[in-house]
């Protein structure tokens, strides 16, 4: 039988800068590989046709191709497994089952950017894929925080709600993906939030799997803003990127149930992920809001985000998208520097707040865009006026 053996502070420390190198390996690798892939896939979907041609949701102009998420997929993976994660067994189960319900969305997503897949099969195959985790890991948000008053709640509850945020969250995700740039910077952006604190906290198989991710994104980004080889991530990659984004927010909300007992736990990690991922659930909430309220379906597409918005007022796409991502930052930072002791109710408030500013903004942006775009007409076509 082998001594048991007990880690001094200083081998304890040395790990942990270890496992820190580790990520940030991890980080780097993960986005070389997407450079050095991207341009691969770029010349295949030229080669077999596997593009996405302009419509009238279109911010672009040429066919352009959209596999983009193949990268992101394979350059996550590579970066995550360079290393061994063993340490939590918890952490390493978790992350086994979210990599099976990645490879199940993986080749959702790759079908989809290929031939189209209907909506409702694309649903139900998220919701098995999350009910992986949820099931199989008993990986579920069981607790409110005391929002509303509401702390721990049961099964019944805590089960379609984790769900729900899965679903919602990877479509948010996917809806946003309208712009270069825009979807692959909030979730780098995202990842890397996450990503840190999971490393702050000694939970390195999730940090290193978030800066894998965000890696990979980094690399994309290159491309996706490209002139000359611009790439799309796809419903593949946005797919992807939101169940990542998806499983480190229930994780994340997970590990600071504890934040009684632990003074490195946050007491309003509800918030903090509703402020991370500002831009996509205010941007899905307002569209579904509109679109109902047209007496439209909420799932019929338009042109109604706030990307379209900024592009139809006279934004281009890289500052279109640095604008939103600045949105995401600001909002952080300044939650971090003034939420004091602020209960998770008021703050609650204090976002919905938000929302109804948002809103009203996006209501005189979209006035606003029709005016410029009567403009514009006008100027190409004089004999309207006279008219």
């Amino acid at each position: 039988m082998l001594p048991i053996q007990f880690l001094s502070e200083g081998d304890y420390g040395s790990m942990m800068h270890h496992d820190i190198y580790q990520c940030v390996l991890s980080f780097l690798i993960a986005c070389f590989l997407s450079i050095v892939a991207i341009p691969v896939i770029i010349n295949l979907s030229n080669l077999l046709n596997l593009t996405a041609k302009p419509g009238f949701r279109s911010s672009h102009e040429t066919e352009t191709p959209t596999l983009g998420g193949i990268a992101i997929f394979a350059s996550t993976l590579i970066g995550y497994f360079l290393w061994p994660h063993s340490s939590n067994p918890v952490d390493a189960n978790l992350i086994s089952l979210s990599v099976t319900g990645m490879i199940i969305l993986f080749f959702l997503g790759l079908k989809d950017d290929i031939l189209a897949v209907d909506p409702t099969k694309k649903l139900i195959i998220q919701i098995f894929a999350s009910m992986i985790l949820v099931a199989m890991g008993n990986f579920k948000v069981d607790n409110f925080y005391g929002i509303f008053n509401i702390h721990h709640v049961p099964d019944y509850v805590s089960i379609p709600l984790t769900v729900f945020i899965f679903i919602a969250i990877i479509n948010a995700i996917n809806l946003i993906d309208g712009i270069d740039g825009l979807a692959g910077g909030i979730s780098l952006i995202a990842g890397l939030g996450f990503g840190i604190w999971f490393i702050m906290n000694d939970h390195f198989s999730f940090g290193c799997l978030a800066f894998a991710m965000s890696g990979s994104l980094l690399g994309f980004l290159r491309f996706n803003f490209s002139k000359t080889s611009k790439i799309f991530m796809g419903d593949t990659g946005s797919l992807i990127v939101g169940f990542l984004l998806s499983m480190f927010a229930v994780e994340f909300l997970n590990l600071n149930v504890g934040y009684l007992h632990d003074p490195n736990a946050y007491f309003n990690a509800p918030i903090i992920v509703l402020v991370l991922l500002i831009v996509p659930i205010f941007d899905t909430l307002r569209v579904f809001i509109v679109r109902i309220a047209k007496g439209g379906s909420p799932f019929v597409a338009d042109r109604n985000h706030m990307h379209h918005l900024l592009i139809d007022n006279g934004f281009n796409h890289f500052w279109a998208a640095f604008t939103l991502w600045m949105v995401t930052i600001m909002n952080t930072g300044l939650f971090f520097a003034f939420h004091g002791n602020i209960t998770n109710t008021a703050s609650m408030y204090i976002y919905i707040a938000m929302f109804v500013a948002y809103m009203v903004m996006a209501h005189f942006m979209k006035k606003r865009a029709v005016i410029i775009q009567e403009k514009k007409k006008l100027l190409k076509h004089p004999s309207l006026s006279r008219s």
